[in-house]
């Protein structure tokens, strides 16, 4: 039987992540905000904790895979948090989307109890969790990233180590959601294009999916307009943009595009449609060249 981890987040993400933790003979003590969204794991065998304190076991791993920078550093510095029981030798895995200096000065934080902070933000939606086919990036000191290796080995396909400096991984992590989110704006675009000159948008998704299979899902969400249930809400997108353009700021780095995509997913927030998938700001390029879409949900 393998050790007894700590898991703490089980939304869309967390909760497919946990189970196949489960699958994989890990123990796990588990804390969710919403307990319900816990109680498939319980029927696993995973402990359910009233707490985020009661996750961890000193000396021992626990992982967060939280919405935002807020929500990371609120059961990290707790008083008391998961951070002070895990105590030395104790490891947290980050898997969350934060910013670079969020993960930096968590970092140091745990480093006071004896901690050591590995971060570890995942590419891919909640099917690929599902399916333990999360793509891992990692960053921070060499001894605890060897040691959670063969947890992260369970929850992905592929994990890509950045070096110790612990904000790394975040950095990549936001690079490739910039990408995606890059892309999804070019297939709104080119969706409305298509549907504004009297082209299928399906018969468009269909063609695209045959010789750019990497742009197929979501060619077909857009196409479709099947932007619930929410594999990534379009709120945390654009929780991610403002990282990419913060992070942009503090390093000196004009990104023209990433300003355009915020423009973009705020207007869609201010329409009501912070809980659709965030290909649903297909929505707004649609309303921009004057095609009547659905109302906000």
């Amino acid at each position: 039987m393998s050790e007894t981890l700590g898991f703490i987040g089980l939304g869309n993400m967390g909760r497919p992540i946990a189970t196949n933790l489960l699958k994989a003979g890990f123990g796990l003590r588990v804390y969710n905000r919403t307990p319900s969204k816990a109680a498939s794991l319980g029927d696993m065998g995973a402990v359910i904790v009233e707490t985020p304190l009661d996750v961890a076991v000193p000396g021992g791993i626990a992982l967060t895979m939280l919405a935002d920078d807020h929500a990371v550093e609120e059961v990290c510095y707790a008083k008391p948090s998961f951070v002070e029981k895990l105590g030395k030798g104790g490891v947290h895995v980050s898997l969350s989307t934060i910013s670079p200096a969020t993960a930096r000065r968590l970092s140091k934080h745990h480093q006071q109890y004896g901690v050591e902070y590995v971060a570890s933000p995942v590419f891919g939606r909640p099917e690929a969790a599902a399916a333990a086919k999360l793509f891992v990036c990692v960053s921070g000191a060499i001894l605890p990233k060897k040691r959670v290796q063969p947890i992260l080995g369970k929850i992905g396909q592929g994990i890509f180590d950045f070096g110790e400096d612990a904000g790394a991984a975040n950095v990549v992590k936001l690079c490739g959601n910039f990408l995606v989110a890059s892309t999804v704006e070019a297939l709104a675009e080119m969706m409305v294009l298509a549907e504004k000159n009297g082209i299928s948008k399906k018969a468009v998704a269909e063609t695209i999916g045959q010789f750019s299979p990497m742009h197929k899902s979501y060619a077909d969400l857009i196409a479709e307009g099947q932007f619930q249930p929410a594999g990534f809400r379009l709120a945390l997108g654009l929780k991610d943009i403002n990282l990419i353009l913060q992070t942009a700021a503090e390093s000196v780095t004009p990104m023209p595009f990433a300003s355009l995509m915020h423009d973009r997913w705020l207007a869609s927030m201010a329409k009501g449609r912070e809980n659709l998938d965030w290909s649903a700001i297909a929505l707004d390029a649609a309303e921009q060249a004057g095609i009547k879409t659905m109302a906000a949900p």
